[in-house]
């Protein structure tokens, strides 16, 4: 596997699996990252029909925003609020910027409180960046009907599970690497909680992957919240929904 860093904490896992079973972390817990400024642009420009966004800077290199960072301090308060059998000691997290920044901010408020060690390490692995959207990356809905019609036409009949934009991934394409990700994770996080950091797209292919939800069920759920947390236990040999986009932790 091909990660950008990997760290290990070297702990055995804290519950055994079931002979010739499927290996699974004990609970996974999925969060989007904070507030970026870029949802804060977007989200002006989609307001006002606005063509452009003043974002120079790659998608991966896109910081949290002032509330996002508030955003990551409360999941780090929720982490370390959690009963100990279910308090993270294993982080996966995207390498993007926004990613890594609500993981260290949460991380860094858990361990203030003493929940969880100084120094956790943070396990930083590509397959759970972003949906990548080629050609219309950076693009308002706004600039995408005026310079792109055909690709918005396009988009709305295939629906976006499938629609893939040039360049770009659909929401499938993330699924399919979610899925090779829970194969490792489960091998090497096996009877553990684990914290996976991740993208909206991200943590909704890990519902479409671990549930198997019919595509009209899954376009029909609202986005995931930043900082929002869902989780799924190990039980009966699956990963089954314990809880989604929770967000009665965050502040108002």
């Amino acid at each position: 596997m091909t990660d950008l860093t990997t760290v290990r904490n070297g702990h055995r896992p804290e519950t055994p699996q079931p002979d010739g079973g499927p290996r699974l972390p004990s609970v996974l817990i999925a969060t989007r990252h904070g507030e970026s400024t870029a949802n804060v642009e977007f989200r002006h420009a989609d307001a006002s029909g606005a063509l452009s966004v003043p974002i120079t800077c790659r998608d991966a290199d896109i910081p949290l925003s002032l509330h996002g960072q508030d955003q990551a301090r409360d999941l780090g308060r929720w982490w370390a609020g959690r009963p100990p059998a279910d308090r993270p000691r294993s982080v996966w997290c995207s390498p993007y910027v926004r990613t890594a920044e609500t993981a260290r901010i949460a991380l860094a408020q858990a361990s203030g409180l003493g929940a969880v060690p100084v120094g956790l390490p943070v396990r930083y692995d590509e397959r759970l960046r972003d949906r990548e959207l080629g050609v219309l990356e950076m693009l308002t809905k706004a600039a995408i009907e005026r310079d792109h019609p055909a690709e918005a036409e396009r988009r709305r009949r295939m629906g976006e599970l499938y629609y893939r934009p040039p360049g770009g991934e659909s929401w499938l394409d993330v699924a399919l690497r979610v899925r090779d990700l829970l194969r490792d994770l489960g091998e090497e996080e096996a009877g553990r909680p684990v914290l996976v950091v991740a993208h909206d797209c991200t943590v909704l292919m890990l519902r479409h992957v671990l549930e198997r939800p019919a595509e009209e069920e899954l376009l029909a759920l609202p986005p995931v919240a930043n900082c929002s947390t869902s989780l799924w236990r190990a039980r009966e040999g699956r990963l089954r929904p314990a809880g989604w986009n929770r967000t009665e932790h965050l502040s108002a």
